[in-house]
C-alpha cells in the first residue's frame, strides 16, 4: 500500500511538472499574440480567429466572443496565431471593408505587427519586477558551491553537496573578486593539506583536505565519477591532458539573495530586456564566427527545460520565462518573411516611401518563408523526439 502511495505520488509530481511546462509555453505564445490581438482591435480592425497551437479547433475547446472571435486550442503545438480580416496572403478583401487588415492605415498596421515581440519585452519587464520586489536579487558577491564529491578523494565523507566554500587555509576565497581561485589555491600547495572552511546549514566547519593527484583525460573521469549535474545549470568540465591535482569536488558559483527596494526593482526589471538581448545577441554572434555551437530546440525541449527549471525551483522557472520572452520578442523581430520582422520591413518601406510593395511579391515571399519555417520546425521536433529514443 505503501509503495502504491509512493508511486501515485511520483506520479503526480511528475505531472504538476510537466504541466508548468506547458502552461510556461502557452503563456509565452498567449502574451505574443495578445499584443497583435489587443492592438489590432484597438485600431479597428476585425480579428477573426485566435488560436494557441495550429490547426482546427479541438472540440469543446473553442468559443467564440461578442466581438465575433473564435478563442481556440489546436492540437499542433508550433505556436499560435491571430487571424485578422484580409491579413491573410490567399485571401480576397473587399475594398470596402473598413475593418479589413489592408484597408487600415500603415502605421496602425505597423504598430499591429510591432505588438507581438513588444508584448513579450514588456512581459519579460514585469515578471523581473515581480521577482525582484517579492524575491529579491543576487548578491553582488560569489561563492564556490559543493555540487557532489566525489568517491575515492580525501574530501569524500568531509565535504556535502550544498555546501559553501568560505575559506581557504584561512584565507577568504571568493569566486569573483579577481584573486586567485579554488583550483589556483588547490595547486599551489603542491599536494600539501588544505583547512578547507565551509558553510552548512548555518554553521561553519573546517576540514583538513589532501588533494589527489590525477593523471590522464580528466574531463572523462569526472563523468565517470560524478554522472549528470543536478539542476537547470550544468557544471562544467574541462579536459586537461596532463597531471592535475583535485580536491575531488564538481562546484558551482553560489549567492545570496538580497531584498531591494520597489524603485531599484523597477529599474532593473526595465534594463533586463536590454541586458538580455545583449547576451543572446553575443551567442549568435557566436554561432555565426563558429566560437559556439548552435543547439536548435523546439516546442519539445523548450517544454522539458521548463520543466527542469520548475522541477529546481520556482525563481529558476520564472527566471526562464523572462529569458524565453525576450528571446521570443528579439527573435520575430528578426527581417525574415513570415516573422513579423519580414513584415515590418514591407510596412516600414510603404511607410517611408508612401507606396504600397507590390502584394504578389509580399505574399511570394512570405510564403516562401511560411515554408521554410515549417520544415525547420519538423526537422527540430524530430531532433527533439529523437533524444528520447
Amino acid at each position: 500500500m505503501y509503495v502504491l502511495f509512493a508511486v501515485v505520488g511520483l506520479g503526480v509530481v511528475a505531472y504538476l511538472g510537466w504541466l508548468k511546462a506547458v502552461l510556461a509555453l502557452a503563456f509565452l505564445i498567449i502574451v505574443h499574440e495578445a499584443g497583435h490581438y489587443f492592438v489590432a482591435r484597438w485600431c479597428g480592425m476585425r480579428v477573426d480567429r485566435f488560436s494557441i497551437g495550429f490547426g482546427p479547433a479541438i472540440k469543446g475547446l473553442s468559443w467564440r466572443s461578442k466581438g465575433g472571435t473564435l478563442f481556440q486550442l489546436a492540437p499542433i503545438p508550433f505556436g499560435g496565431f491571430v487571424e485578422i480580416r484580409g491579413m491573410n496572403i490567399v485571401e480576397e478583401v473587399d475594398p470596402e471593408d473598413v475593418h479589413a487588415y489592408p484597408n487600415r492605415p500603415a502605421w496602425q498596421r505597423f504598430l499591429t505587427i510591432l505588438a507581438g515581440p513588444a508584448t513579450n519585452y514588456i512581459s519579460a519587464v514585469i515578471l523581473a519586477f515581480g521577482l525582484y520586489t517579492c524575491h529579491g536579487v543576487p548578491s553582488t558577491e560569489r561563492w564556490y558551491g559543493v555540487v557532489d564529491v566525489m568517491p575515492g578523494f580525501d574530501a569524500a565523507g568531509k565535504l556535502k553537496g550544498g555546501d559553501r566554500i568560505i575559506a581557504v587555509d584561512g584565507a577568504k576565497i571568493l569566486a569573483n573578486d579577481g584573486s586567485p581561485g579554488l583550483s589556483a589555491r588547490v595547486t599551489a600547495k603542491q599536494g600539501a593539506p588544505l583547512l578547507i572552511s565551509v558553510l552548512r546549514d548555518g554553521k561553519m566547519h573546517d576540514f583538513t583536505i589532501t588533494p589527489q593527484l590525477v593523471t590522464g583525460q580528466l574531463g572523462n573521469f569526472l563523468r565517470g565519477a560524478l554522472g549528470t549535474a543536478r539542476g537547470p545549470a550544468k557544471v562544467a568540465i574541462t579536459k586537461w591532458s596532463s597531471n592535475h591535482l583535485l580536491l575531488g569536488i564538481s562546484r558551482t558559483r553560489q549567492h545570496d539573495v538580497i531584498d531591494i527596494s520597489i524603485i531599484d526593482a523597477g529599474g532593473r526589471a526595465l534594463v533586463y530586456p536590454i541586458e538580455q538581448t545583449k547576451v543572446i545577441t553575443k551567442g549568435l554572434y557566436g554561432i555565426i564566427a563558429g566560437t559556439e555551437k548552435a543547439d536548435p530546440g523546439g516546442p519539445i525541449r523548450i517544454a522539458e527545460e521548463f520543466k527542469n527549471a520548475f522541477d529546481f525551483s520556482l525563481v529558476a522557472g520564472i527566471e526562464l520565462v523572462m529569458m524565453l520572452s525576450v528571446y521570443l520578442g528579439m527573435f520575430n523581430l528578426f527581417p525574415i518573411p513570415a516573422l513579423d520582422g519580414g513584415r515590418l520591413v514591407f510596412l516600414g518601406y510603404e511607410l517611408i516611401t508612401r507606396r504600397r510593395a507590390n502584394p504578389k511579391i509580399e505574399a511570394m515571399v512570405h510564403m516562401g518563408g511560411i515554408m521554410v519555417l515549417g520544415v525547420l520546425m519538423i526537422l527540430v521536433t524530430f531532433k527533439d523526439c529523437g533524444r528520447f529514443f
